[in-house]
């Protein structure tokens, strides 16, 4: 009987152990990329869906918040976005850093700003939602010659 009861209790703290693992890679690249779609689309709700409400963001022209990320959102055409070298970790339960670069095509208050961005995000589990609560990202530069 103690045998039983001890694997009911491994598999017990087994299932709440994976209930509250962080989401696996793909999984937080998926939430990432849903980002920036609704911001490509302009989309203020599913925005607000996967961003928390005291987003802070750090730009090359200056710091950011929810309210302008969305009066932004206005002033932006992206016609494409592209992710590659999407990495993320954890060493906590509820934080998740992603790092990524994402080639973007599209204008900035009618400006080209067409290029390879680097870019990283924190997200923080809030009850059962992953939100981001963290973004930066700056244009790469071209490499210097010698």
């Amino acid at each position: 009987m103690k045998k039983y009861m001890t694997y009911a209790l491994a598999a017990l703290f087994a299932t709440i152990a994976v209930s509250i693992a962080a989401p696996d890679k793909a999984a937080i690249e998926a939430k990432e990329k849903a980002a920036w779609q609704a911001f490509k689309d302009k989309n203020a709700d599913d925005f607000k869906k996967v961003v928390d409400k005291d987003l802070r963001c750090v730009y090359a022209d200056g710091i950011s918040n929810m309210q302008k990320e969305l009066s932004d959102m206005q002033k932006w055409d992206i016609k494409s976005f592209t992710f590659s070298d999407f990495d993320s970790f954890t060493d906590e339960p509820d934080v998740i850093v992603t790092t990524y670069t994402v080639k973007i095509e599209g204008t900035y208050d009618g400006k080209d700003v067409s290029g390879t961005y680097n870019a990283g995000s924190v997200w923080k589990k809030e009850k059962s939602a992953w939100l981001a609560i963290f973004h930066t990202n700056m244009k790469q530069e071209a490499a210097a010659k010698q």
